[in-house]
């Protein structure tokens, strides 16, 4: 199965896009904000990431991420 982590903050309409689609094709994700938790801040300036949304979907061994709400990069690796 696959996890889906997403790195947001409250300003971000990207970040709120991104959740709604997830919501919209029953995609279950996990939100980290990073205004509210440091520790989700220094995670994803540790991905490389300098914006928000930044998801990272897991499955298995293998982890992508991607930047930005990429919805066909998204669609394609959620197999939606």
């Amino acid at each position: 199965m696959k996890k889906v982590i997403i790195y947001t903050q409250e300003t971000c309409p990207p970040c709120h896009a991104e959740k709604l689609w997830f919501k919209e094709n029953g995609v279950e994700f996990e939100e980290r904000d990073i205004r509210k938790n440091d520790q989700y801040l220094h995670e994803l300036i540790a991905l490389g990431a300098a914006a928000t949304p930044a998801t990272i979907v897991k499955e298995g061994d293998s982890e992508e991420v991607i930047m930005g709400f990429d919805q066909p990069k998204l669609a394609e690796l959620l197999g939606l």
